[in-house]
């Protein structure tokens, strides 16, 4: 085993639901162990807070240009289910997959989140309505952290 390989099946370690990984390699010996802490924050599904129905909105302009995302629309959020970049479409040049208004199906896309050079592709778990996105393409998202607001259709 070379560094360049351990690196890599640490990659792996940290994005995969485990709590630990031994590996021996002749003489060399490789262990990695998480605590359950951290396991927590690496796969759980997408959180879900139910609040009343409002009708769909789109960011609001800031005082400093960005956009700025209000407290609440009313909707149910979605949660980042893990520490990572969020990116809400496939390239730089590409459409959103999501945007304020837009109707989607169970298991359609909502954004990329990377992490360990992972893409990681959060799906809807209901048919719903965007109200708001509420993080910007390139972020560092929390766990925990609101994305999207939606309306259950």
């Amino acid at each position: 085993m070379n560094d360049e390989s351990i690196l890599k099946l640490l990659d792996v370690f940290s994005a995969a639901d485990i709590a630990e990984l031994d590996i021996q390699d002749g003489p060399q010996r490789v262990v990695f162990r998480k605590d359950a802490a951290v396991r927590a924050a690496i796969a759980p599904a997408p959180q879900i807070q139910a609040a009343a129905d409002l009708p769909a909105t789109a960011r609001l302009p800031a005082e400093d240009g960005r956009a700025a995302f209000p407290e609440s629309f009313g909707g149910e959020t979605v949660a980042s289910p893990i520490v990572a970049t969020f990116y809400d479409a496939p390239g730089p040049d590409a459409p959103a997959f999501a945007k304020p208004g837009d109707r989607v199906k169970a298991g359609d896309t909502l954004c990329i989140l990377e992490a360990m050079k992972m893409m990681n592709h959060l799906g809807a778990e209901f048919d719903c309505e965007i109200l708001a996105v509420k993080a910007r393409s390139g972020d560092l998202v929390e766990y925990g952290q609101a994305l999207f607001e939606v309306r259950r259709l």
